[in-house]
């Protein structure tokens, strides 16, 4: 399967956050499953990216032209692809994953969940959604999430297009058991 990884490029973070993805990286090497991710070497896009090596697994990187310089990049991954914008980036990414973990990280991250997550409410896709909540950072979109339901800008169905997970492990077992039958994306959207 390959899983779709977003999370930050920054390594000024507690580097907890980066050894959880190190550890998911790892984890979905263990499983036979291949990294998708913005080709970064650096914060928990680079951690996810040396756990799958650790492991020996496949590494797809996705990355803007524009990201080749500097060692911006992960040097070692099993196939690189360069793009000319972000547009075609997340475009490429969304195409060939089968699922998408969002790790933690800072507004580019927050785009690509909510893009992808918008995607599933409009049913353009039914791919499992992870949140892997490391340190509960993502515990105050979970609680703007549940109040835009609560408030009725969106139906509280839309709840369901997405699981939370608190370890990488749990996170991984998700994306493994997601059931598209018992996900229906129709009807979603407030029109």
């Amino acid at each position: 399967m390959n899983i779709c990884v977003y999370g930050a490029a920054s390594e000024e973070i507690d580097r907890r956050y980066i050894e959880a993805a190190e550890e998911l990286g790892a984890e979905m090497a263990r499983h036979g499953h291949t990294l998708i991710f913005g080709g970064g070497a650096w914060g928990l896009m680079g951690g996810a990216a040396r756990g799958a090596e650790r492991e020996n697994g496949a590494i797809i990187g996705i990355a803007p032209r524009f990201f080749d310089t500097n060692d911006i990049l992960f040097p070692r991954c099993t196939e690189m692809i360069f793009t000319e914008t972000m547009r075609e980036r997340k475009q490429l990414m969304e195409n060939r994953a089968d699922g998408f973990i969002m790790t933690p990280g800072g507004i580019g991250t927050y785009e690509e969940f909510f893009e992808i997550l918008t995607l599933k409410q409009l049913g353009r896709h039914n791919k499992p959604i992870v949140i892997l909540n490391t340190l509960h950072y993502y515990d105050r979109i979970c609680s703007l999430l549940q109040g835009t339901a609560e408030d009725g800008f969106m139906k509280k169905a839309c709840l369901s297009l997405y699981s939370v997970c608190d370890t990488p492990q749990e996170a991984v077992r998700s994306i493994e058991q997601y059931d598209p039958n018992a996900v229906d994306v129709r009807h979603l959207k407030n029109l």
